[in-house]
């Protein structure tokens, strides 16, 4: 079943000459309870894409169906329903890791009583409860990250949009936060990711969607790209289909 629906999204900065085309009539459907993977090389649009769809950034022509219906005939009302994990930790330092999932939590329209419980669960969940009362600046990478997933699900989203999770993450932590989106999956829960690391791709997605200059390639099966292209993994799809552009 669709759950996002996206068509022939746009995206272009500057004008006339100096007129950059990010993105290109690119249309895909995300499916309730997948995780789609965007892949490309720097430039592709990826990050562009993942923004549009978390109405940081309005595209120059298109639309995005939710359930159907336009995201842009309520916004706000979209935006509970999904919830976004930035590349980079934007934590606020001056209060606790407990205390930012707390105001998270009203801010999605929590009362103040399921705020504080469900603050309490993702704190066992994501294994917090040593730093519960400590201030995220002094957390390593990977628990900023665990902090950083756990706020994005304070509010139950059906959709998460993940851009480079894993990025710069020891190898424990990268296969932990895998399997917290793989546990993601398994409860119903959409997934859009956004990834540099092809074998992360080949291990959680249902489907994947090569861009490439703002238009997209291909999206199929990590199975089915494999089996069309004679590979033993992903990787090596991928890079088959950079070569024929002249990319590597």
């Amino acid at each position: 079943m669709i759950l996002v629906e996206l068509k022939k999204i746009s995206k272009a900065y500057g004008h006339g000459n100096n007129k950059n085309q990010v993105l290109n009539n690119v249309s895909l459907a995300i499916h309730k309870g997948e995780v789609l993977s965007l892949l490309g090389i720097n430039g592709a649009g990826k990050t562009t894409l993942s923004t549009i769809i978390a109405t940081l950034h309005p595209p120059s022509s298109g639309d995005i169906l939710y359930e159907g219906r336009s995201i842009y005939e309520d916004i706000p009302g979209y935006r509970l329903r999904i919830g976004l994990c930035p590349q980079h930790p934007n934590l606020n330092s001056q209060i606790t890791v407990e205390q930012n999932l707390y105001y998270a939590g009203l801010a999605y329209r929590l009362s103040p009583v399921q705020s504080r419980d469900r603050a309490q669960e993702l704190i066992k969940t994501f294994s917090l409860t040593k730093h519960a009362h400590s201030r995220p600046l002094i957390l390593s990478g990977g628990y900023k990250q665990r902090v950083m997933l756990a706020r994005t699900l304070m509010h139950r989203p059906e959709l998460i949009i993940l851009d480079e999770p894993t990025v710069g993450l020891d190898p424990q932590i990268r296969y932990d936060l895998w399997e917290c989106i793989n546990a993601l999956r398994n409860a119903g829960t959409s997934v859009l990711l956004t990834t540099h690391y092809i074998e992360e791709a080949e291990k959680l997605s249902d489907r994947v969607c090569v861009l490439d200059k703002g238009v997209i390639k291909l999206i199929d099966t990590p199975e089915n790209l494999k089996k069309n292209f004679s590979k033993n993994n992903l990787e090596s799809v991928f890079l088959e289909l950079t070569r024929e552009e002249g990319v590597l």
